[in-house]
């Protein structure tokens, strides 16, 4: 009997003494991805440097620059009459706005306590393709540059609260070239570790080498500030096509790209109330993000 066929019965003998593991089946979700039999924690890597910053030293210094000692307690606040008697059937459907217009610029700022001071909620960033009118395909560049920028993608790490790149559709018509649902742009939301990695990308490697940069315009001294965006608490501003290229996630491969994009770039704070701008620009400032009055 030649040495082959042993080791062949041998084989077979042994094979038959190991345990049978049976292949799990894996469960789809609506979207067509295979879940995991484990459950996944999605964490930190590495510790936020601005965020620490935030919590560590700029926080308390906010607190110490916004607060505002009330004595007593705060009147109660005045009733808002409406127009018409809503009791009234005769005016039940018609459009009843209070009298005096709205009051949403008179609404003063919450309690300043520890609980409450001004914070980054998160950073929006939206650019408009006026080329994807045209053609649906334009809108692939900002899409792409949006991504490589945010990190983020939907459900990205298994997280509930990541949605992102969204596309911007129209909401009326506009000039005959403008219609509603037309895409119009891409937009992100930043959250977390995120938003402060990107924030210090943009104040390190973007702002520093744009030229004759004065920094963010502020509004005229005269205007006013209980506007609705005075009370807001958002600070906006954008950034010329020229910046498209300065953030190190795009000038790495800077070809893939069709043409470079503008953006506007959105710092939402939890600021509330009369003052809230002022106080979101006292924010970005420990950021070092540069202001100027013109």
């Amino acid at each position: 009997m030649s040495a082959a066929p042993v080791r062949a019965a041998a084989a077979t003998a042994t094979r038959g003494l190991r345990p049978v593991r049976k292949i799990r089946k894996l469960v789809h979700d609506q979207r067509g991805l295979p879940i995991p039999h484990v459950d996944i924690v999605v964490r930190d890597t590495h510790l936020s440097r601005l965020g620490e910053h935030y919590h560590n030293t700029l926080a308390d210094d906010l607190l110490y620059m916004t607060y505002e000692h009330e004595s007593g307690p705060r009147p109660p606040p005045r009733r808002i009459r409406l127009m018409y008697d809503p009791e009234n059937p005769y005016v039940k459907l018609r459009h009843n706005p209070p009298v005096g217009g709205s009051q949403v610029g008179r609404k003063p700022a919450p309690l300043t306590t520890s609980e409450n001071v001004v914070r980054l909620e998160r950073i929006q960033l939206h650019t408009m393709a006026k080329d994807a009118i045209v053609s649906r395909q334009n809108l692939l560049g900002p899409i792409m540059a949006l991504r490589a920028l945010s990190g983020e993608t939907e459900y990205g790490g298994g997280r509930r609260g990541s949605t992102g790149v969204q596309i911007v559709r129209g909401i009326k018509s506009v000039g005959g070239w403008v219609r509603p649902g037309i895409p119009l742009g891409a937009k992100v939301d930043l959250l977390g570790s995120k938003m402060y990695d990107f924030l210090g990308t943009l104040t390190e490697f973007v702002l520093p080498r744009l030229r004759e940069f004065p920094g963010i315009a502020l509004p005229p001294a005269s205007a006013n500030p209980q506007t609705p965006a005075g009370v807001s608490g958002v600070v906006s501003f954008g950034l010329p096509p020229e910046a498209f290229g300065f953030f190190p996630q795009i000038e790495v491969n800077l070809d893939a790209y069709p043409k470079a994009y503008g953006m506007h770039i959105h710092f939402i704070t939890n600021a509330r109330g009369v003052g809230a701008q002022e106080r979101a620009r006292q924010l970005l400032s420990g950021f070092q993000i540069p202001f100027a009055r013109k």
